[in-house]
């Protein structure tokens, strides 16, 4: 197939091209620069265009049978207002220009592999999430809904949409672990607030082998969560970390009012956090390389 991606210079997208690229596949990646010299898989080219705005690149998408969208600015930052609107408009306008694009492929058999998060569901406690949970009010919450709404808008030209909720994603390069691990290589890990609260992850590979399953399964559409299926509570987490590491966690939880000090509105997606269950990846038997937190640490720390 041919794959056109934004976004896949990043962390996800750069193991991703790896995968379908390795199974054959062509892929495009859209880059606001291409940079000389940076090495690329074979099968594999770079086409340059800003994807936050309408643009040549965009007649490049309907020679693609397969589009990914994995562009959008990071959200592990404080949240002021300059942040929050990078945020919106990162996901929201790449999509829609994206989507507009698709508009040629009408009468066409096309895919749409659609990035959203498990923050689309707010926050819940200990209940368990699936696809069928009803949307947070929060602001993460209000963007993965509204982010999904313009990926949905690529189904009136026939275009079928999945939209996959992305638990954190933890690799060997980048992503979650490296904001946690330099504190936790030095002895410092320790829970957040209660340490109660639950973090739905999933490992890089499983999350590119799920793309390429999903390539294969012509019924799938909709919502699916991309989690592994055994969440952790944070001071599960904290434990299971600083012993793949080799450090103690013997430090008291970190406050959760520092936390908001420091990281403001983001501070409460930390302590707080969602129990999100991959429900319809299971029914459609797809089977986890890494169910389980600790052997996906395991292999991310086998070095």
């Amino acid at each position: 197939m041919k794959i056109f991606i934004t976004g896949g210079t990043g962390f996800v997208g750069t193991s991703l091209t790896k995968e379908l690229t390795a199974q054959g596949h062509g892929v495009t990646l859209l880059t606001r620069a291409i940079k000389p010299g940076r090495a690329l898989p074979s099968g594999a080219a770079f086409l340059e265009g800003n994807p936050l705005q309408p643009g040549p690149w965009q007649r490049a998408v309907p020679d693609h049978d397969v589009c990914i969208n994995l562009a959008g600015a990071s959200i592990f930052s404080r949240w002021t207002d300059a942040a929050k609107k990078e945020i919106r408009e990162s996901r929201l306008l790449t999509t829609r220009n994206l989507v507009s694009a698709l508009a040629e492929r009408k009468g066409l058999e096309t895919l749409l592999l659609s990035t959203s998060a498990v923050g689309y569901y707010g926050f819940h406690e200990d209940e368990e999430l699936s696809e069928e949970s009803p949307p947070g009010t929060d602001f993460l919450a209000q963007v993965c809904r509204d982010w999904e709404a313009e990926a949905q808008q690529a189904e009136q030209y026939g275009v079928r949409v999945i939209r996959c909720r992305f638990g954190i994603v933890l690799g060997e390069r980048g992503g979650a672990l490296d904001q946690m691990l330099p504190l936790f290589k030095k002895g410092l890990g320790s829970p957040l607030g209660s340490g109660r609260q639950w973090f739905s992850w999933i490992h890089q590979r499983d999350l590119s082998r799920i793309f390429l399953f999903l390539l294969d399964r012509k019924e799938v559409s909709g919502p699916l969560n991309c989690t592994a299926p055994h969440p952790v509570t944070n001071k599960e987490l904290t434990r299971l970390l600083a012993e793949a590491v080799g450090r103690p966690a013997f430090l008291p939880a970190v406050p959760g009012f520092m936390l908001k000090l420091v990281l403001g509105e983001f501070g409460n997606v930390l302590l707080t956090g969602q129990r999100v269950l991959p429900r319809k990846l299971l029914t459609l038997g797809y089977e986890f390389l890494y169910p389980e937190l600790k052997k996906a640490l395991q292999n991310l720390f086998r070095k």
